[in-house]
């Protein structure tokens, strides 16, 4: 890890607080006095967070943004008003890493709770999403990577449509694979209340670089026409964090 993984030091317990009372007071006016509060306790500490896995995720894929910067790898709080109704901010904070928007991706997310972290699988198809084909291609293939990277039982399986519903606790693919594979947003996941203590030191930077090295053989699968070459590649290079 490069020197710019010191600076994180943990997330910045106020940031649970911010969002009970963003959650009452959603208002520009209130947002306007409360800004500094916000960088502070927030932006501050997901940048820096940013900044000390990006070394991690280049030498993982280097196609995976890395910038700590808005619409790069942290979403903008402020909703665009021209398409959505009701109060203007969001009342979560979201860091997440992948190649452009609506990729499978890796990401942790923060609100009012605890902090949710894992992997995003977008399954619908489209421009640069092989899983709706490799789910059916590559089955056989998928369960022996859960299997083979002890992915079973630690994840819980999520889906989303305004918010995360939890679709299956503690996932394992060798009984609900059609479970996972019937589902057009995926998310695999492990969920925190604000009272982990490891999320709000520097401990959480060591512990998500482990968790996302153990998911990315899975995210092959959604990124690539021949994930098995990507899979090979990734044990050659670097394998799983321990």
């Amino acid at each position: 890890m490069s020197n710019s993984g010191k600076k994180f030091q943990g997330f910045d317990p106020g940031i649970f607080k911010f969002f009970i009372h963003l959650e009452k007071n959603n208002t520009a006016e209130w947002f306007s006095k409360n800004r500094e509060r916000y960088q502070q306790v927030v932006v501050k500490p997901a940048r820096e967070y940013v900044e000390a896995i990006g070394e991690f995720f280049n030498h993982l894929n280097p196609a995976i943004r890395t910038e700590p910067k808005f619409n790069k790898t942290l979403m903008r709080i402020n909703k665009d008003m021209r398409f959505a109704k009701g109060a203007p901010y969001r009342t979560y904070f979201l860091i997440h890493f992948g190649r452009f928007k609506m990729d499978s991706e890796f990401f942790v997310y923060f609100d009012k709770y605890g902090i949710e972290y894992g992997m995003f699988l977008n399954n619908s198809g489209g421009d640069g999403l092989y899983l709706n084909n490799n789910l059916s291609k590559y089955r056989k293939e998928i369960i022996q990577t859960f299997n083979r990277y002890e992915l079973n039982n630690r994840f819980d399986l999520c889906t989303f449509d305004s918010e995360a519903d939890i679709v299956q606790k503690k996932v394992n693919l060798n009984k609900h694979f059609t479970k996972f594979s019937e589902l057009k947003y995926i998310l695999l996941q492990k969920n925190y209340d604000r009272r982990k203590k490891s999320v709000l030191s520097a401990d959480f930077l060591t512990e998500s670089i482990k968790t996302f090295s153990k998911l990315y053989p899975v995210y092959c699968f959604a990124i690539s026409r021949d994930p098995m070459k990507l899979l090979q590649d990734f044990d050659e290079r670097l394998g799983v964090a321990n």
